[in-house]
């Protein structure tokens, strides 16, 4: 059967279960034809339910099988003439699930065995065997291809990068001269390795810019798979690293000479600076930015649209801009939150006048005061209210040669 363009073999509730390794609740005679999202499933399809949110949509789908993640069994409601397999991770067990019944993706698009007749191939390149390369590809003197790659239409490779076994570069792919690309490497659309990193220099006569040339190279490891658009820089003299198993998303920029660890996670639109070292198993959430000569530890943990400035400690886990420990950053917040119930600007009034200013803020608005008689001269106090049922205090201003003016400024604080 096809499911949204993929071949989907007909299977049983017990063949789910025996090949994603889960544990059945229910009929295991039922068939399953396709898969789908709990929200679009049809009879026959197989759906996901990761997390609670989802749960309640169990009642509702057509579908009869769901692939459920353990941890939230108790929040299914039973249905009659339905199955649920259970599994610890529902992402990991439908990747082996497809990985056991031969699913893959659609053939539409593949280029044939060989080389398409429009490519351009230089006689000097060293092509494995099985390789593919697409209509209009490129491939530079002395490049290498290992066996068994696909280069899909409009693929440039450079004189002497070379792409490893089993790798998947697809449309628009840049790989730049002496770059590496190791074993099952996947580069989606329009990834460029081994740009010019950003180096300039103002000109000694102060007329314009000096570029810094770069003449390293990118070294990528085995099963590192980058996603489209993203830019990884070549090093300034030796190389910028980007270890095995690491899984970049899309729109990402990795600084000349970076050095990232095996199975460095980096979510879209990260910026990564120069000479920065990540350490094995670091997770960088979506639209964080590291500044240049950062060290950032093994295992820590960067979250989105952080601004890392300084050197994070393994297993480390840090937020904001800057970024700091995640416990701190939130108590911040929480702080911050609060703020508009326990302040408003003060009301500074002519005497005769009975502002209330909140006690929290007595001391520091007294220190502003303060400032502002030495400025300006003025002579201001805070003078505690005749009424200690209020809890307030009055702030009176005397002697002051801007009363006039300033009776026509209203600053209020709520106590």
């Amino acid at each position: 059967m096809q499911a949204h363009g993929v071949q989907f073999p007909r299977m049983t509730v017990a063949d789910v279960a025996k090949h994603a390794g889960g544990e059945v609740k229910g009929d295991q005679s039922l068939a399953v034809v396709g898969f789908d999202t709990i929200e679009a499933a049809e009879a026959g399809d197989l759906v996901f339910i990761s997390s609670e949110k989802y749960a309640p949509l169990w009642e509702t789908t057509p579908a009869k099988v769901a692939l459920v993640a353990r941890k939230i069994a108790h929040r299914l409601p039973e249905r009659r003439g339905t199955a649920l397999i259970f599994v610890d991770d529902v992402d990991v067990a439908f990747s082996e699930l497809m990985k056991h019944a031969g699913v893959s993706l659609p053939s539409a698009g593949l280029p044939a065995s060989g080389i398409h007749p429009s490519a351009v191939v230089d006689a000097t390149a060293k092509l494995g065997d099985g390789v593919r390369i697409g209509a209009h590809c490129v491939v530079g003197p002395r490049a290498e291809i290992g066996s068994r790659s696909i280069l899909y239409p409009g693929v440039t490779v450079f004189d002497d990068a070379r792409v490893g076994a089993d790798c998947v570069l697809w449309n628009g792919t840049i790989l730049r001269e002496h770059c590496v690309l190791g074993d099952r490497g996947i580069l989606n659309a329009n990834v460029v390795i081994g740009a010019d990193g950003f180096g300039f220099r103002p000109a000694p006569d102060g007329k314009g810019v000096v570029k810094i040339p770069h003449v390293g190279r990118v070294e990528i490891g085995d099963d590192v798979e980058i996603g489209a658009g993203t830019c990884v820089d070549r090093g300034k003299f030796s190389a910028t690293v980007i270890g095995d198993f690491c899984k970049i998303d899309n729109l990402c920029q990795i600084g000349h000479n970076s050095r990232l660890g095996r199975g460095v996670i980096v979510a879209g639109k990260v910026g990564i600076s120069g000479s920065v070292v990540i350490g094995d198993g670091v997770m960088i959430g979506g639209g964080a930015g590291v500044a240049d000569h950062v060290t950032i530890g093994a295992g820590a943990v960067i979250a989105a649209a952080s601004g890392v400035m300084r050197d994070i400690p393994p297993r480390g886990r840090v937020s904001g801009i800057p970024a700091r420990d995640i416990k701190q950053f939130f108590r911040e917040q929480a702080a911050l939150a609060r703020l508009p119930d326990m302040v408003r600007p003060p009301r500074i009034a002519a005497a005769g006048q009975d502002p209330a200013i909140a006690p929290p803020v007595r001391r520091t608005f007294q220190g502003w005061l303060d400032a502002l008689n030495r400025r300006a001269g003025h002579k201001i106090v805070i003078r505690d209210c005749d009424d200690p049922g209020r809890g307030h205090s009055e702030a009176l201003m005397i002697e002051s040669e801007f009363q006039r003016a300033l009776e026509h400024c209203t600053f209020n604080i709520r106590g």
